[in-house]
């Protein structure tokens, strides 16, 4: 029997995940009133995609990776908030203050400093389009949400 590599554990933990996920999606009530999609469409068609994508990871041959064994001595000794391990806290650390600024500063200005902060943190420099852009993807999605398919978003400080 051949061992197992970490795509085909990372498979495995998928599937076993999306099997609950589909179990649990089967549990969803059906609405009296008949119509084309009810509310347990969504989660069944997802859970069935994951175990798919898990089926395909499973049998995907890994090809080794340019430099995987060699450690970056640059990137471990550089500036402290520059590091591997640091970007990963300072990354959870402001999806934590994005969850809880979100009510009072509201979807867009929340949303808008997200994208434009980890954006710079992680080093794009060009300020004016990384505001333009960060700003008419969640307008868009903002007005998306709330005008076509009527979903409450907080407007925070802003008068939307």
């Amino acid at each position: 029997m051949t061992r197992l590599n970490t795509n085909q554990w990372l498979a495995l933990v998928f599937a076993v995940l999306a099997a609950g996920y589909i179990a649990m999606a089967w549990q969803i009530p059906t609405f009296p009133l008949p119509r084309p999609v009810d509310s347990d469409l969504f989660p069944k068609v997802l859970g069935f995609s994951l175990l798919i994508l898990s089926v395909f990871l499973f049998f995907e041959k890994p090809t080794p990776i340019a430099g995987a064994d060699e450690v970056d001595e640059e990137a471990q000794h550089g500036p402290l908030l520059l590091t591997p391990w640091a970007r990963v806290i300072v990354t959870s650390l402001a999806i934590a203050a994005y969850a809880l600024l979100l009510v009072p500063l509201g979807f867009v200005l929340a949303s808008t400093l997200l994208c434009v902060g980890l954006t710079a943190y992680y080093g794009y420099r060009r300020h004016g389009v990384n505001l333009a852009t960060s700003l008419g993807v969640v307008l868009a999605l903002y007005l998306t949400m709330t005008r076509v398919m009527d979903v409450y978003l907080p407007t925070g400080v802003l008068p939307f």
